[in-house]
């Protein structure tokens, strides 16, 4: 199970930071992942980070603004996101992949077995 929390309404260029915190399997060997669905779209890859930690990425829109980390301590994937724009305005859904001891960093949500319920998060200008 994966529970979203964290998401709210800022002003444009203001920070928020999304937490996900996982209960059952071993979080600390699955890749894990957020994304962002707007209203009349598909859901987006945002950033992944890989099940050893030490290897993520993230789309190019928010590249060098959100950072993706996790804590296997806690079982818990965070999105910290600054410099929020009216454009980041979805909800956001944590993922897991569906296999474990992944090769590489899972941009796609065909790679994602396990959803939490989505976290909504409003940026006005």
């Amino acid at each position: 199970q994966l529970v979203e929390s964290g998401g709210g309404s800022v002003q444009a260029g203001g920070s928020l930071r999304l937490s996900c915190a996982a209960s059952g399997g071993t979080f600390s060997t699955y890749d894990m992942g957020w994304f962002r669905q707007a209203p009349g779209k598909e859901r987006e890859f945002i950033a992944a980070i890989r099940w050893t930690g030490g290897r993520t990425a993230y789309a190019d829109s928010v590249k060098g603004r959100f950072t993706i980390s996790r804590n296997d301590a806690q079982s818990t994937v965070f999105l910290q996101m600054n410099s929020l724009k009216p454009e980041d305005t979805a909800v956001y859904y944590c993922g897991r992949a569906k296999s474990s001891y992944g090769l590489f960093e899972r941009v796609s949500s065909a790679e994602y077995g396990y959803w939490g319920q989505g976290t909504q998060v409003t940026v006005s200008s």
